[in-house]
């Protein structure tokens, strides 16, 4: 069974910084493409990056530039560093990734931005 677990999540001021951190289990990681989601209040949730098997990145356009992803296949772990954030980052974050066909999402964690 697959198992996406986010930690790293919290209360920072505008213009700090976080590291997120999923860990993976019950799947063969270094061959999947892994992402990271966000859902602020009242809205849809949104791609914020994606990270290939061969490290290739894409990122949303209102995080290119101040979020970084990268992954750790000896630690099953993809990461998002995250800085200069903003009061508009306020989401709760995901890590998604599929695999036999199957979508996994992690439980989320919170990510608040004070101003």
């Amino acid at each position: 069974q697959v198992q996406l677990v986010e930690s790293g999540g919290g209360l920072v001021q505008a213009g700090g910084s976080l590291r997120l951190s999923c860990a993976a289990s019950g799947m063969i990681f270094s061959i999947n493409t892994m992402a990271w989601y966000r859902q602020a209040p009242g809205k849809q949730r949104e791609l914020v990056a994606s990270i290939t098997n061969g490290e290739s990145t894409n990122y949303a356009g209102s995080v290119k530039g101040r979020f970084t992803i990268s992954r750790d296949n000896a630690k099953n772990t993809v990461y998002l560093q995250m800085n200069s954030l903003k009061p508009e980052d306020t989401a709760v974050y995901y890590c998604y990734t599929v695999y036999r066909f199957m979508n996994y999402w992690g439980k989320g964690t919170l990510v608040t931005v004070s101003s």
